[in-house]
């Protein structure tokens, strides 16, 4: 009886000519698993290219709620945002799919988990630590790693590898197109212009989310939003699952020019690379949520809060997910998260959100103690005490210095 190899397949080349690779290379029966965090049209006939590739059998995996339930809420609860820019919208779903990969080959009697990512980037990482911390005794295949065996170094060299194989399926040319990634939270570009820094992107040719600030309508657009617990529940009055929140925020921000980011950014294998993400829903919700959280939360716990946020965003990007630090940053950021309860409101206009109001009943704001009127919470007085307190350690250091200058001095004479 043939070992089962579970391959992550995404119905394009690379993952088809993997198909026939691992069957004469390894003698594996191949079970493709594509997991569908959103990726919309993708997966249109993907069940008969598998078959005709030679796969037994092709599992379609709906996750787009667990994705948007149980990775991406916590990113926006932490305020992840991976060096000032990035939105994780690769990082957060790769964690997910290899839960699923896992759950596939146990559920098949697999040996082998593969997968395509090459051997620059940061989703090898990701995969592999996942399926590490979740299943230690499953092998890992990564072609583009083996090249002893792997000897297809072109688009050309897997055709016509596949055509050998008797394999005939029609493939995009993705000779002039950009390396993309899409889910339902974000899509990414790479490649072609923005492979040079000093070259500005093509957004005309690029966009498939929205448009560009200067195209957007020459009107704003209001969006309100309610959260219990630091979870999105309504949109514009209308309750709706967080999917479908984020696939509303994506259509409105899309249009209004929202959540376009070109970064430069650092890869956990030492390079930089150049990217360009669409986030429009992604950045409203972002953007609804740390506002609301400036009216309930106290100072020192969204200090600390921001500190970790940057490191959950760390953490999330270099694919540790399923490890204790994670859990411990989400537990800590799940205490803060009780009374983030509230309405936020804002406007959309050509790429900016501008706050029109925020309401909580856990708001921490309070008009009599804000106002430059005296009120009976605070006495002006009482300020005079607090800023000799505050202030001692500068007054003793002056005063320590004005000594030892003097005695200099006299010293000097």
């Amino acid at each position: 009886m043939k070992e089962k190899v579970v391959l992550a397949y995404s119905g394009g080349l690379d993952t088809t000519a993997l198909i026939p690779w691992l069957k004469e290379t390894f003698d594996y029966e191949v079970i493709a698993v594509c997991v569908d965090c959103g990726q919309g049209k993708e997966l249109e006939g993907l069940d008969e290219r598998a078959k005709i590739s030679g796969a037994s059998k092709l599992y379609i995996e709906n996750i787009i709620d667990d994705f948007c339930d149980n990775y991406i809420v916590p990113c926006v609860q932490a305020g992840a945002v991976y060096e000032h820019k990035y939105l994780l919208g690769t990082s957060m779903a790769r964690p997910a799919i290899a839960k699923k990969l896992v759950e596939i080959a146990r559920k098949e009697g697999a040996t082998t988990i593969c997968h395509g990512a090459t051997g620059k980037g940061n989703d090898q990482i990701r995969f592999e630590l996942a399926i590490k911390a979740l299943a230690p005794d499953l092998k890992i295949i990564a072609p583009w790693r083996m090249t002893d065996v792997w000897t297809m170094q072109s688009r050309d060299d897997e055709e016509n590898y596949i055509k050998a194989h008797g394999i005939n399926l029609p493939f995009e040319d993705h000779s002039q197109a950009y390396s993309r990634d899409a889910n339902l939270w974000h899509i990414s570009h790479e490649g072609l212009e923005l492979e040079d820094p000093s070259a500005a992107p093509n957004y005309e040719h690029m966009l498939k989310m929205g448009v560009t600030p200067e195209q957007a309508p020459d009107k704003d657009e209001y969006v309100t939003m309610t959260f219990e617990a630091g979870v999105p529940k309504t949109l514009n009055g209308k309750e709706m699952k967080v999917s479908e929140i984020i696939t509303a925020l994506n259509e409105i921000g899309g249009r209004n020019g929202i959540g376009i980011v070109d970064i430069v950014e650092n890869r956990v294998v030492g390079m930089k690379s150049r990217g360009v993400y669409e986030t429009p829903g992604g950045t409203i919700l972002f953007a609804a949520h740390e506002q609301l959280e400036e009216l309930v939360l106290d100072r020192d716990t969204l200090e600390m809060k921001k500190k970790l946020g940057s490191q959950f965003a760390q953490v999330v990007y270099e694919g540790k997910w399923f490890t204790p630090l994670r859990e411990a940053l989400q537990a800590f950021v799940e205490s803060t998260q009780q009374y983030v309860t509230g309405e936020v409101k804002m406007k959309l206009y050509k790429g900016n959100i501008i706050r029109q109001g925020t309401t909580s009943d856990y708001s921490l704001y309070n008009e009599s103690l804000a106002s430059f009127t005296t009120g009976d919470m605070y006495d002006h007085n009482d300020a005079s005490g607090f800023i000799t307190l505050f202030g001692l350690p500068l007054k003793v250091r002056a005063m320590k210095l004005q000594e030892v200058k003097a005695k200099t001095n006299s010293n000097a004479k």
